[in-house]
């Protein structure tokens, strides 16, 4: 946002905003001198300024402030793709109050047994472009599956294949990376890129030619690729490389 189309703001509900204190207790440190902003000591904590322009420190430590973040999680399993809910951890559980100050939410999801990349962010302009049906953003999952997948799986997948409630999918890319043949069965290790974000698409997929996912990783969405450095349950920031990829 130019700073033409701003408005300024309250001090005191910037910081408490941020976290660093009720009004009550920012009022106190105001009393005590520990609030600067553009170097002057600042008498009042309810003045007006402009959090991206002005330098605001408290105590000797500049306050940074941004109106969006855009976290790259590595959801674990067994996690909720929510903000909140009633019984499950959701991935909002895993960051730290840092970040929960700017209420970010999970752009998509992933269902509560997969692991990989999950982006988290409050810009919803954003998350909008990404999960707009009309874009067909691409997203590609790697997977174990029971069975032997077959090339005649990677066929049908290419021309797109009928669900269980009787919708097509859009043609999708299925690559074999390797079958194994184990004590238990056959275990066909897959890479799948689809365009659509359908309910347990990948599952009911093959579901629909009569195999079974039995681990499922998300590992790029459009052109932003999990960091494989990331453990499971970890996040960090996206790179300025990262959030060019996104058209930020």
């Amino acid at each position: 946002m130019s700073a033409k189309g701003r408005t300024t703001q309250r001090l005191d509900k910037v910081l408490s905003n941020l976290g660093y204190g009720s009004r009550a207790e920012l009022k106190k440190i105001v009393r005590q001198g520990g609030i600067t902003v553009n170097g002057a000591s600042v008498k009042d904590p309810g003045m007006h300024v402009d959090p991206y322009q002005d330098a605001i420190e408290i105590e000797g430590e500049k306050v940074l402030y941004r109106e969006f973040i855009y976290l790259m999680l590595h959801k674990p399993p067994g996690v909720i793709s929510a903000t909140e809910d009633a019984r499950d951890r959701t991935v909002l559980d895993l960051l730290d109050k840092s970040y929960l100050i700017y209420e970010p939410f999970p752009v998509g999801r992933l269902d509560k047994d997969t692991e990989g990349l999950l982006l988290l962010t409050n810009d919803g302009k954003l998350a909008h472009e990404l999960l707009s049906p009309r874009k067909h953003v691409p997203k590609t999952y790697e997977a174990n599956v029971a069975g032997k997948v077959s090339d005649e799986d990677v066929t049908l997948f290419s021309q797109g294949v009928t669900l269980d409630d009787g919708y097509v999918t859009l043609p999708a890319e299925l690559m074999v990376l390797s079958v194994e043949e184990r004590e238990n069965g056959t275990l066909s290790k897959i890479s799948l890129t689809i365009h659509e974000g359908k309910f347990h698409q990948v599952k009911r997929m093959f579901e629909a030619v009569g195999k079974k996912v039995v681990y499922l990783k998300r590992v790029s969405m459009g052109e932003l690729k999990l960091d494989e450095l990331l453990s499971i349950g970890s996040y960090r920031e996206l790179t300025p490389e990262e959030l060019a990829i996104l058209g930020k």
